[in-house]
């Protein structure tokens, strides 16, 4: 609990104050939440941000949450919480459709690993999100007639990022203080750090991937987006652990929030490679660095560190995901070619291009940058780099109609990103700051396999140094 002076978030806590005080109730909240999606669909632009939900259903959830809390007999922290999941996992009743025109044609009938757990906890989802078509892209650009472009709340002619695009535009707008989206280039920390929220990719199956699309399934990882690291680290506790029905977190040690909430960092060694470091935008760069001496000052010490063969590094991820994708998908591309967005049709394409020697040589790399960091996580507790090089780009016109495709920046984008999901290790995103602009600017940190906890003790002293939040040009307040 941090007091703020001037606009903050409506997180977790904000709304369980208001349930327990008798302030609110989840039906109330939940009418709140109808008005506004009504409302923010007929805005212009739209904020597209929520594509598809139910008013039945989320009065349904929230009715029987309302009764759990007058009976005093809550399910979880996120009891009566508002959530959505990224159209990426199956959601009952809506379809199934992964940003696309063409997949999902019936309501689905059977939840995601995820859903059911957030169903269980007692949230209520308010339906799922916006995303990139099938999540080939950074900038969360989908013209089709379904989704269309989702906005940035900060500044709604730019893009939120993607591929977890309206995951990370609804939390920034308020109307949910949680989301849940899938990272297989940086598709949670992109448009979380676009957005200026929280975005956290567990370690590779720490977070049950069952039930949603398995467009890679060799670089996907699930995490939340939040409006803080408390909330994250709390969505984290109910969701990591194992899953049957997920073959790639069975073995999987015990998730803990040990030391989170810990007065200082002493003892931590946080690696830095300055050279990779440096490779942003110059006023990403300089804020990033405070960022850095603030991390010191509670007593962490900062150790040069030297990541190897990053150039590979970045080929070898981008030859494993679009492999895979284009193998999941052959299918797809044969039947549904004319159906999909011009830009995924053009990246499938590239993806065409790899061999299986790419393939085998790729995850040949992979075992290599895996040893790499084996070692380097033997001296520091985790890495820390910038979270995304630049600022969301700006929306063109002719991206509402044909879709982007800017390949550069795709790359770049993904810069600090690849390593993550390459490896499997986990990273955290936190908003710092923000461009002359009005842009969010947000730092990563990364630790080794399942160490989430030393992450969001890290991130909770990194969320101190913003000074200031800045209130989102579209934000719902929908506790008001």
């Amino acid at each position: 609990d941090s007091a703020r002076v001037g606009f903050s978030f409506k997180g977790i806590k904000d709304y369980l104050d208001c349930y327990r005080s008798g302030k609110l109730t989840p039906s109330q909240v939940a009418k709140n939440i109808i008005a506004t999606l009504e409302d923010c669909d007929k805005s212009t632009p739209p904020l597209r941000a929520i594509v598809q939900w139910d008013q039945e259903q989320i009065m349904l959830m929230a009715e029987a949450s309302t009764a759990r809390y007058r009976n005093k007999c809550t399910l979880s922290y996120l009891d009566g919480i508002p959530v959505c999941l990224k159209e990426e996992f199956k959601v009952v009743p809506y379809h199934h459709r992964v940003g696309t025109v063409y997949l999902g044609t019936k309501p689905e009938t059977e939840d995601a690993t995820v859903a059911k757990k957030l169903r269980e906890a007692g949230a209520i989802i308010i339906g799922v999100s916006n995303m990139h078509e099938l999540g080939t892209g950074t900038t969360g650009c989908n013209p089709n007639r379904y989704h269309k472009i989702p906005r940035n709340p900060y500044k709604p002619n730019h893009f939120t990022g993607g591929s977890s695009s309206g995951s990370a535009a609804a939390v920034a707008a308020g109307l949910c203080p949680v989301a849940i989206g899938t990272d297989g280039g940086g598709s949670v920390r992109i448009p979380a750090s676009f957005c200026g929220v929280v975005g956290l990719k567990g370690t590779f199956g720490r977070i049950s991937g069952h039930g949603c699309l398995p467009l890679s399934y060799s670089t996907v990882s699930v995490g939340p987006i939040c409006t803080s690291v408390a909330d994250a680290a709390i969505v984290y506790s109910v969701l990591a652990e194992p899953d049957p029905l997920y073959p790639y977190g069975l073995k999987q040690p015990r998730a803990t929030l040990s030391d989170m909430c810990a007065l200082d960092l002493k003892g931590l060694k946080l690696g830095v490679d300055w050279k990779y470091f440096k490779a942003c935008d110059a006023e990403v760069l300089s804020i990033c660095e405070k960022a850095v001496e603030h991390l010191q000052s509670f007593g962490a010490s900062v150790v040069e560190v030297s990541l190897p063969e990053m150039e590979e590094v970045r080929v070898a991820h981008a030859v494993c995901i679009l492999s895979e994708m284009r193998d999941f998908l052959h299918p797809d591309l044969n039947k549904h070619f004319h159906e999909m967005n011009l830009e995924t049709r053009a990246t499938l394409a590239l993806a065409s291009q790899f061999t299986a020697l790419d393939y085998i040589t790729a995850n040949r790399q992979r075992t290599r940058s895996m040893m790499f960091l084996r070692e380097i996580f033997a001296t520091v507790n985790c890495i820390l780099t910038p979270a995304v090089p630049s600022t969301a780009p700006r929306i063109y016109e002719s991206d509402l109609v044909t879709g982007s495709s800017d390949l550069s920046f795709i790359v770049r984008s993904m810069r600090f990103m690849q390593l993550g999901n390459f490896t499997g290790i986990p990273g955290l995103v936190v908003p710092i700051g923000y461009s002359t602009a009005g842009l969010p600017i947000s730092f990563q940190v990364m630790a080794k396999w399942w160490d989430e906890a030393v992450l969001l003790r890290i991130g909770l002293k990194l969320e101190q140094f913003r000074y200031q939040t800045k209130k989102p040009s579209i934000y719902y307040d929908i506790l008001a």
